[in-house]
């Protein structure tokens, strides 16, 4: 009796198990909703296909009957393929039914293709029937008599879908917008004529058709604010000024070492001659010295000597008297 009931246990466990891996592989309630729901599911190709294949066959049943409600006709196998590569199928979907609303021509392979890109594929479908507004940050330019200007803008794009894949993305556009605010300005004669018309930035920024080769088509440029910033010639001819100084300071330092320098070496040859002339003067005595043992030199002729040279040191010291007096007279 209890080998019986021990086997009816494992029997029924056995059962149990059975019927959850049936409704595992086999999803009777998305078969069921599918079928009423007008869409064409082979349980054993598709349902228990896509188990095998590791496909949640929810996400690809419940994406083709959306579509199909929406009249659009979507291959099985393209889902399946597009899930497996990694794609967004629940997106992709919103995206085809939201181009079919808005007349937008969006075929599944270039919203799949968009959608593998890193792109959201439905975001760039409601951006191109509801174009998105981008603020540029403040641009700063310099017009031709020296002033800055601070423009900001707001751009209107609208999403091209036929360049959504490989195209340039938002931050393309604010840069090349920025280069043609700041060329614009920068070619403007004064910058009154700038505040004057703003529009004029506009107007030549736009029709250099910055939008080529990105992912958006440019609606409209329009400049928000302009302010006046620093007067930078004002501020560069200053620089250039001081620039200038400091090079002529350090020419006239130049000049002044140099002459300085010529200054020490003429008082070094002066003072190699005085030093010549007193090695000369210690040579006198001596000379007349031996001009006295010779017989050449007579002791009134030595006396007439010491009388020359006393009297010529009276007359230098006479004359550097008055040389003084005069100097204090001067004073």
């Amino acid at each position: 009796m209890d080998v019986f009931s021990g086997l009816s246990v494992f029997v029924i466990l056995g059962i149990v198990i059975l019927i959850f891996f049936f409704l595992y592989f086999v999803p009777i309630g998305l078969f069921v909703t599918a079928y009423f729901s007008g869409v064409k599911v082979k349980i054993m190709k598709d349902l228990v296909g896509m188990r095998l294949r590791k496909i949640p066959p929810s996400i690809i049943i419940r994406s083709k009957i959306t579509a199909s409600k929406a009249g659009i006709t979507v291959d099985t196998s393209k889902l399946e393929a597009h899930y497996l590569a990694g794609g967004n199928v629940i997106n992709v979907i919103q995206a085809l039914i939201s181009a079919n609303k808005a007349n937008l021509e969006l075929s599944f392979e270039k919203a799949a293709a968009i959608d593998l890109a890193g792109r959201d594929v439905y975001e760039a479908v409601k951006m191109s029937v509801l174009p998105k507004v981008i603020t540029t940050p403040k641009i700063a330019a310099v017009a031709k008599d020296g002033i800055q200007l601070k423009a900001e803008a707001r751009i209107t794009v609208r999403a091209n879908l036929e360049r959504l894949v490989g195209g340039a993305t938002e931050e393309t556009i604010l840069a090349r917008v920025g280069e043609g605010i700041v060329s614009t300005i920068g070619s403007s004669a004064t910058y009154k004529g700038v505040l004057e018309n703003p529009d004029s930035i506009s107007k030549v920024v736009l029709a250099k058709g910055l939008d080529a080769g990105t992912a958006f088509e440019i609606l409209s440029i329009d400049i928000a604010d302009v302010d006046v910033g620093s007067n930078i010639g004002a501020a560069l001819q200053t620089d250039q000024a001081e620039a200038d100084l400091k090079i002529a300071r350090a020419k006239a330092e130049e000049r002044r070492a140099k002459a300085f320098a010529f200054e020490q070496e003429m008082k070094a040859e002066v003072a190699k001659m005085r030093a010549k002339v007193v090695e000369a003067e210690a040579e006198i005595p001596k000379a007349i010295s031996d001009a006295f043992r010779a017989g050449n030199l007579g002791i009134m002729d030595y006396y007439k000597l010491k009388n020359i040279d006393a009297d010529t040191q009276m007359r230098s010291s006479i004359a550097d008297t008055d040389e003084s007096g005069d100097d204090k007279n001067n004073g």
